[in-house]
């Protein structure tokens, strides 16, 4: 199969066509769709928002349940914008909307496809989720102040964007699923425990084995995103404002007091923002 193209500021951007933004992740590859009229009435420090999303589970997840997804009727062509850090997963989608999609546009984001200064050696070394992530937080964060992102996922990143909106860099630290995995795997009789999403914080004090490994995966999480957000601030002035998007990203939030915000569509809308060219990224 031949490479997808990349996005090119011209020729892919959206005009007239539906956008279905894709986050491709390790186990989970998510879908937003965004209507013109949506992208269009978007206000200032405000992220388009998807009128309809839809995501898929693991990599050999059926790709036919999309059909069901999308809207029925799709009269016109729509524009596919994907964001991926899982290459074999991205390869699947494209070839499947190749086959089943033929008159739709597919742009496969780069680094450099988008409105983002990015003060580190190899942008496109960075998976492009962070910077996603990164191009959202600077339409939602206040006026000359830094931002710090936090995705809960299969790995926690926290990454810093500067008062002036360029992404810094962060850290990357095992999420909390993956964990649990390593946890299970490495040892003779811990248990395997699905801590992917969570409604609301374990008790600190574990009174059974799994208990006690469902406050350390837990907690530890917290404690290590907590210490990473201040130190990566620490230098900079003005208190940050803090962004969490992924599955445990809402009962995390709640934990890292008022400056905190859970945003679930970040990546999405980060997207949404590289493909359409009506919408400021610094809208501030």
């Amino acid at each position: 199969m031949s490479s997808p193209r990349r996005a090119s500021p011209a020729a892919n951007r959206i005009a007239d066509a539906n956008l279905i933004a894709v986050d491709v992740g390790n186990n989970r590859t998510k879908f937003g769709l965004f209507s013109t009229d949506c992208l269009r009435s978007v206000a200032a420090r405000e992220l388009p928002e998807p009128v309809s999303s839809f995501h898929l589970c693991g990599a050999e997840a059926d790709l036919e349940t999309l059909r069901d997804w999308l809207p029925a009727g799709l009269d016109r062509a729509a524009a596919w914008w994907i964001g991926s850090v899982n290459r074999p997963a991205a390869t699947r989608l494209i070839g499947w909307l190749r086959d089943n999609r033929p008159e739709d546009s597919i742009a496969l984001l780069a680094a450099g496809d988008l409105p983002l200064e990015v003060a580190i050696p190899r942008p496109d070394m960075v998976g492009i989720d962070r910077l996603l992530d990164a191009l959202a937080a600077n339409r939602l964060r206040g006026p000359g102040r830094p931002a710090v992102v936090v995705d809960v996922g299969t790995a926690i990143t926290v990454d810093l964007v500067s008062p002036e909106g360029t992404f810094l860099g962060g850290s990357i630290l095992p999420g909390i699923a993956m964990s649990a995995h390593a946890m299970h795997e490495l040892t003779d009789m811990l248990p395997f425990l699905d801590l992917s999403e969570l409604a609301s914080p374990p008790p600190a004090v574990g009174t059974s084995t799994v208990a006690a490994m469902q406050s350390g995966l837990f907690w530890g999480a917290v404690g290590a995103i907590r210490q990473l957000i201040g130190e990566l601030t620490k230098d900079l002035p003005g208190r940050p404002d803090v962004f969490l998007t992924g599955g445990a990203g809402p009962a995390v939030a709640k934990l890292l007091g008022r400056s905190a915000r859970h945003v679930p569509h970040l990546t999405l809308s980060g997207i949404a923002l590289a493909a359409s060219p009506t919408l400021d990224p610094h809208a501030s």
